[in-house]
């Protein structure tokens, strides 16, 4: 499907997208990671195969990769963990439970708890529109790993 945007309406939209997320208290590589892990929750090849290549700029590891897909967290550090496991509580859920804020929010500050909503609610409106729009992925990044691509 071919949808034609509004310059009008997306210029300001992506300035707004752009400095929210150089703006958040999280670093790039924890950005990276819940990126990632939200292309993976919303079945996502273009979010997905979008931000490997960044996600290896900013140091994360084949191994890694493959764990956020995986949803195996537990070899992260402690913050990183955090954030993946309160992403999959947001969006699996659509809360985040007593218990897992006993567990993970204790790890975060509160405007990093505020910083990783917002960045969960940027990539859902994300992945799901180039979902359901069925954006194709550039030919520039056909080479990059894919969901499913072990």
């Amino acid at each position: 499907m071919l949808f034609r945007s509004s310059p009008e309406l997306l210029g300001p939209f992506l300035e707004w997208w752009v400095s929210a997320k150089s703006a958040m208290a999280l670093s790039v590589r924890e950005q990276e990671l819940v990126i990632l892990r939200m292309g993976c929750l919303y079945a996502s090849d273009y979010v997905w195969k979008h931000h490997v290549p960044v996600a290896l700029e900013f140091g994360i590891s084949d191994a890694e990769l493959r764990a956020v897909r995986r949803g195996e967290f537990a070899s992260f550090k402690e913050r990183e963990e955090a954030l993946l496991q309160l992403c999959d509580a947001m969006v699996c859920r659509r809360t985040v439970s007593q218990a897992e804020w006993q567990a993970f929010g204790c790890r975060l500050k509160p405007q990093e708890v505020i910083d990783l909503i917002g960045l969960v609610a940027q990539y859902v409106l994300f992945a799901l529109t180039n979902n359901v729009l069925q954006v194709p992925v550039e030919a520039a990044l056909q080479g990059v790993p894919g969901l499913e691509d072990d």
